[in-house]
């Protein structure tokens, strides 16, 4: 059941999400919400409430195909409220900068071609 395997993959991010950035106790997703509850945003804790009882229903099997889109939803919003801004931003500048670097080859090669073709005997 793939569905299933992905509540639990989304479940252990956050979890693992809420110990490491909000030093959250406890060992289910519930319990360290309510750890670390007076550190979170408000609109957060609301929707992992939610995800909290929307996994409890998908495991039971008592849920509907929008309500299982409404859960990856708020999934992947509280991943992406939950994660350090550093990092996010620190990638963002690692990427643009790689792209960067590759147009410059590939203009310096676009520009220069016909020299380098003499020493490569293509």
């Amino acid at each position: 059941m793939p569905e299933m395997d992905q509540v639990v993959l989304r479940t252990h991010r956050l979890e693992a999400l809420l110990k490491q950035q909000y030093h959250a106790q406890g060992n289910e997703l519930e319990q360290l919400i309510v750890s670390c509850q007076e550190r979170l945003p408000s609109h957060i804790t609301v929707k992992l409430h939610f995800i909290v009882g929307m996994s409890q229903k998908i495991e039971s099997g008592h849920q509907t195909l929008d309500e299982s889109r409404e859960f990856f939803l708020a999934c992947k919003e509280c991943e992406k409220e939950l994660t350090p801004r550093s990092g996010r931003f620190v990638w963002r500048i690692a990427l643009s900068l790689m792209t960067v670097m590759t147009l410059a080859a590939v203009l310096f090669y676009y520009m220069h071609w016909d020299e380098l073709n003499q020493h490569f005997g293509f």
